[in-house]
């Protein structure tokens, strides 16, 4: 008979066996059947049917992309492809436009689309240089912009403003070609000498024939409603003010009071100190580093001109 001894511990529970019995009670070391003796835990063996499920192929196969699935690059516009458009007849591209612009120059999203949606064949005129895109369904590219104004008091020519080439395809000839594209689009329409200002680029437009010129005025809005002779009625360029000087009050008659003697006459006041500067004389600057225009942030300015 089998008796049990309980230890005084409380956590522990000793069994007393009868030595005939304690072979019985010995647990198996068979690799098929989990012990706890230490020597026997790392002869637990693994199925090896299942190693190809539990394993990682460190190989290159692995590690690198399939070349159909990578994604194709966008191929660079070609010059021979490239079509100027006015904006006004392609609505579908004014966000595109817009966002072109101001990626040069950051303004209020619905101001520039306001001011995209002026443009009209009646000038101000805004044109866009445009590329296919690589899929035949999708829009065309918004490449360059320019904007073409009528100038005050010269029928023949157009003042040429925000002219910007996307930045990523800069350097590659596109500005070239815009500008060659206004060209040919004012000669259609009768024109004949195109003006811009610039800050920078003043050898761009060197290469592309430009000259340095005068500055000229460029028409916010024009209507074929609106007669010539309400135009020629706008001054081209203020005319400087003379300068101003007070009133000689020594020559006056000295006030007299009820009674006593005159008094004696008031001091000359002195000279107004807020005249106009000095208007250049003379031609314009024909250097190529210095100018004597500037704009109203004192930037300096550069007017160029050509014949077209």
């Amino acid at each position: 008979m089998q008796e049990l001894t309980l230890s005084p511990r409380p956590a522990k529970l000793t069994p007393t066996l009868d030595p005939t019995h304690r072979m019985e009670l010995i647990l198996s070391t068979s690799p098929a059947e989990l012990t706890l003796d230490p020597e026997c835990q790392p002869k637990l063996p693994l199925d090896s049917t299942c190693q190809p499920e539990m394993t990682f192929n460190p190989g290159p196969t692995e590690l690198t992309v399939d070349p159909e699935h990578q994604p194709e690059e966008t191929p660079a516009p070609s010059l021979a492809e490239l079509t100027l458009e006015p904006v006004h007849r392609r609505p579908e591209l004014l966000d595109a436009c817009a966002d072109l612009i101001n990626d040069q120059w950051p303004r209020s999203r619905a101001s520039r689309l306001h001011s995209l949606g002026q443009s009209s064949d009646a000038f101000p005129l805004c044109l866009m240089l445009l590329s296919p895109h690589p899929t035949s369904e999708a829009a065309p590219i918004v490449v360059g912009h320019a904007r073409l104004s009528r100038v005050l008091n010269q029928p023949q020519s157009l003042l040429v403003e925000t002219v910007v080439v996307a930045r990523a395809l800069r350097g590659r000839g596109f500005g070239r070609c815009l500008m060659e594209g206004l060209e040919v689009f004012a000669r259609a329409r009768g024109f004949c000498k195109l003006h811009l200002t610039t800050h920078d680029q003043v050898h761009f437009y060197t290469h592309l024939g430009y000259q340095l010129g005068k500055p000229v005025q460029g028409l916010v809005f024009t209507s074929r409603r609106l007669p010539a002779t309400l135009l020629n009625a706008f001054p081209t360029a203020l005319s400087p003010r003379p300068p101003w000087k007070a009133p000689n009050l020594t020559a006056q008659a000295a006030p007299r009071g009820p009674k006593g003697p005159p008094l004696p006459p008031p001091p000359p006041l002195p000279e107004c100190l807020t005249t106009s500067p000095p208007v250049p004389s003379g031609p314009p600057s024909k250097s190529l580093l210095e100018t004597q225009y500037q704009n109203v942030r004192g930037r300096p300015i550069f007017w160029m001109e050509k014949d077209i």
